[in-house]
């Protein structure tokens, strides 16, 4: 069964190319000659799926073996999903816009905790059952992998098997061993014992949760002494030697990060004691600059992109930036490429990068002190204090720029009153450093964002047993730091408390708040990370 999506359905709602596929670079094969057909779900709208680095590497990696077509699913927005459901219309791969329940696998990454509706939506959408244990020999496998992963249980009744660690290590041996099974005509059963001992697979069935009496979880014991009793994560040794695609597809609409996404290094070196990606992507692993610069003209050849951004956790941090950004730099000149260094420290060396990088306009910068106080700081291993602050900006300012961004961080383990005033007293600093600039060097017209998200404790972080702030209490601490504020240069904006809360819910929680997630799915709940859809109630 091939879908053929009506025009008029699709001018009937926003956006319509996020459903039509056919993209540059985008695989298409001939379903009569692959063996598996993998349908690698994104649990959000197409523009911010197709933003994700991930989904680039694996999708294209997967098309690399002549056995095996991936292809690309999205969350359909409400107005599609209300369409597909009147009509009748399963969810649908990109590609060849067959219905992904007669695929062998549906591959969901999990990036944000709000978007695990959207996966109970994606389910139901798709005609497969959403408890893993009432899905047939008929059915495709249904896993997942991801950062959230490492906290698998809120969809341990969802998910037949999860992929914990980095995708490219782990993906093949999976696919190897379906096309085995495949090939044996196994039970579904079967085919989750056969993986099950491969390294980073965590199969939920196959062990069973054990509370005491208070409710807390006493352990997670596996059912046979076969199933490993502790899941370790897979992680790649040299990125020069793993696999990087060549060519990404480009979309026919704007995405989120429209460009060429040239990953330097996996890994940090900063341990903030509140980022779960600082623990989980560990050890430090970089690409050599020639690897680099090699793969970046093919992107540039393959895409006619105009734009390379250099990504990684902390891309200053990477030790070969200066022969990189130089060796692009004059790469791509006369190619009118430009470079994007994002999460860069400000300093002689980098601004004369951005000087070079951005010759037409100057775009904000970004900072992340997290805390007001150095005390606070140093509590969740901040590595940066007030002056190289002040001293970065005041280097920017001299440049030319005239628009910052400031993150901070509320609620985090120890705060008090005297922590919050002082993230408003660090930005009247920050305006101050700005007037203290002659005219004639800053930019016209300082404009400084500061922003608030609130603490989610995350698991394999040293703060993950912290408790978190109430609403209540993160409200009050914002209405507090917005009085604080007394320079008009400053624009205060927060995240809402509530989605930070249930956030914290399905980082932390077990398979019991599996069963509230469905309920919430039952009760309309979709499309959770974005604002005009959260329901706490």
């Amino acid at each position: 069964m091939v879908l053929k999506i009506k025009d008029e359905i699709l001018k009937s709602v926003e956006k319509p190319s996020r459903y039509i596929g056919n993209e540059w670079n985008s695989v298409h094969k001939n379903p009569e000659n692959v063996k598996i057909r993998f349908a690698f779900c994104f649990p959000d709208v197409y523009e911010v799926g197709m933003s994700h680095l991930g989904m680039k590497i694996l999708y294209h990696l997967l098309n690399e073996r002549d056995d095996t077509w991936c292809e690309r699913v999205f969350a359909p927005w409400v107005d599609m999903e209300r369409k597909m459901r009147d009509n009748g219309i399963p969810l649908f791969a990109l590609e060849s816009q067959d219905p992904v329940v007669n695929f062998d696998f549906i591959g969901f990454t999990l990036q944000y905790e709000m978007s695990y509706t959207n996966i109970v939506n994606m389910l139901d959408l798709a005609g497969v059952p959403v408890d893993a244990t009432g899905r047939t020999k008929e059915h495709p496998f249904v896993c997942a992998g991801g950062p959230c992963a490492y906290n698998p249980e809120p969809l341990a009744d969802f998910i037949d098997f999860f992929m914990l660690g980095e995708g490219e290590e782990i993906i093949n041996e999976v696919m190897d061993a379906y096309s085995a099974w495949k090939a044996r005509n196994g039970s579904r059963e079967a085919f989750l014992e056969s993986i099950a001992g491969i390294e980073g697979i965590y199969v939920p069935r196959f062990y069973e949760v054990q509370y005491n009496s208070d409710g807390t979880i006493g352990g997670i014991v596996p059912k046979k002494k076969e199933y490993p009793a502790k899941i370790r994560k897979r992680i790649i040794k040299d990125l020069d030697r793993t696999y990087f695609p060549e060519k990404i597809i480009v979309p026919y609409t704007g995405i989120v990060h429209d460009r060429v996404m040239l990953e330097l290094f996996r890994g940090c070196i900063r341990g903030c004691r509140f980022c779960q990606a600082g623990y989980i992507y560990r050890p430090v692993r970089e690409r050599t600059p020639e690897k680099l610069q090699e793969l970046a003209g093919k992107l540039v050849d393959s895409t006619g992109y105009e734009e390379i951004s250099l990504t990684s956790l902390s891309t200053s941090d990477y030790r070969s930036l200066e022969q990189l950004t130089e060796g692009l730099l004059g790469d791509m000149e006369n190619r009118k490429v430009n470079l994007s260094l994002p999460s860069l420290r400000i300093d002689s060396f980098s601004l004369d990068l951005m000087e070079k990088a951005q010759k037409v306009r100057k775009s904000g910068l970004t900072f992340a002190p997290e805390a007001g106080t150095q005390r606070l700081r140093n509590v969740i291993n901040k590595g940066v204090t007030e002056q190289d602050l002040i001293d970065s900006v005041t280097i920017a300012f001299n440049g030319g720029w005239s628009g910052v961004k400031l993150y901070f961080m509320l609620g985090l383990p120890t705060e008090t009153y005297g922590d919050i005033e002082g993230i408003a007293d660090l930005g009247g600093k920050v305006v101050g450093a700005y007037m203290k600039v002659p005219r004639e060097k800053r930019g016209k017209g300082l404009t400084i964002n500061l922003s608030t998200s609130s603490f989610v404790p995350k698991p394999f972080t040293p703060f993950q047993w912290e408790a978190q702030d109430t609403v209540e209490v993160l409200r009050e601490k914002q209405k507090y730091l917005l009085g604080k504020i007394k320079n008009k240069q400053i624009k205060y904006s927060w995240h809402d408390p509530e989605l930070s809360f249930m956030e914290a819910v399905f980082a932390r929680g077990d398979r019991k708040t599996g069963r509230a997630l469905v309920k919430a799915w039952e009760k309309g709940c979709r499309f959770d990370g974005w604002g005009e859809h959260f329901k706490y109630d």
